[in-house]
């Protein structure tokens, strides 16, 4: 068990990198199909946009604490041992372990070329690392064939973990939509890591990351397309974050459960092998609409969490 903080709504693991790993390990075991947000500021900020948005970041189970601003108010909210999570460092700590656990990984965003890249200097850094498949998608809603055939690819392939390269908010709606209806025991939507780890996008040093100025090295570095994004978000998080913590405003913390037991659950006909011989999750009647962003359904059945506490 593991506790969470409520940030504006969102339930941000207070975890640090080690845990977060041995927690992925956990749901690789389980086989059970779910998924992990990797969340900052802008993961956040996007929420309150977007009720969906904020639902896809409520039915993860576990949204780590991706950037400063969460481990701050995790630590004021007396959570002394939250640590950043940088999904970029999930990915390589998962890479890590997957030397002597023999995790398998598929690669599915970035540019074209780019998960290729990606597999070829992890494979480089981690000599026999196991990536089974890569896939980067269109920049479209994918049709109903090149669904069927990511399908087709990812059940034969089966990766303990999918990780998904879209950038928040689309990896997010895309894992929601995508939650057992892939032959992949956890998906992790890590965004930039992708781009950084193929050597494409140049990481922070740590003493910016630690300072909380990851936000401001990156707007240096890709102005024309985050200076929008942080001159908009990063305000209004600091305005609505002490609204929150003085009380002056409410977020109603609400979970959506991966493992909830119950008539929305199905054995998948789609499964052919003895490992993905599971009880996958059938999409409720009350799906939340994600087809602004991907062009298909995806949603959760509101349920009580036993998996984490929030404070």
């Amino acid at each position: 068990m593991f506790d969470t903080v409520n940030v504006l709504g969102v339930p941000i693991a207070a975890v640090d990198l080690p845990e977060a790993a041995t927690r992925v390990e956990d749901w690789i075991r389980r086989g059970d199909p779910t998924y992990v947000t990797v969340t900052g500021v802008h993961g956040v900020m996007e929420s309150q946009r977007d009720r969906d948005i904020k639902r896809f970041h409520q039915g993860a189970v576990m949204c780590v604490p991706d950037g400063m601003p969460m481990v701050w108010v995790g630590k004021l909210r007396g959570h002394r041992s939250i640590r950043r999570v940088y999904g970029p460092d999930l990915m390589l700590e998962m890479c890590r372990r997957s030397m002597e656990k023999g995790y398998t990984h598929f690669f599915f965003g970035g540019k074209e070329g780019v998960p290729e890249l990606l597999r070829e200097r992890l494979r480089a850094r981690f000599p026999g690392l196991k990536v089974v498949g890569v896939h980067s998608p269109p920049f479209r809603p994918m049709t109903e064939a090149e669904e069927e055939d990511l399908r087709s690819r990812i059940e034969a392939l089966e990766p303990d973990i999918l990780w998904v390269g879209l950038s928040t908010p689309k990896q997010e709606a895309w894992m929601a939509a995508h939650l057992g209806k892939l032959n992949a025991r956890v998906m992790i939507g890590v965004g930039a890591a992708f781009d950084m780890h193929a050597g494409l996008l140049r990481q922070a040093p740590s003493w910016i990351q630690t300072a909380g100025l990851e936000w401001f090295f990156r707007l240096c570095m890709e102005p024309g397309r985050l200076w929008k994004r942080y001159a908009t978000n990063n305000p209004r998080f600091i305005i609505r974050i002490f609204e929150q913590l003085l009380g002056i405003r409410k977020y109603e913390l609400k979970r959506y459960s991966t493992f909830e037991e119950g008539p929305d659950r199905v054995q998948c006909k789609t499964c052919s092998s003895d490992r993905s011989r599971r009880l996958h999750r059938q999409p409720p009647r009350e799906l939340s609409d994600s087809k602004r962003l991907l062009g298909q359904r995806g949603g959760h059945r509101e349920v009580e969490v036993h998996e984490a506490r929030s404070t």
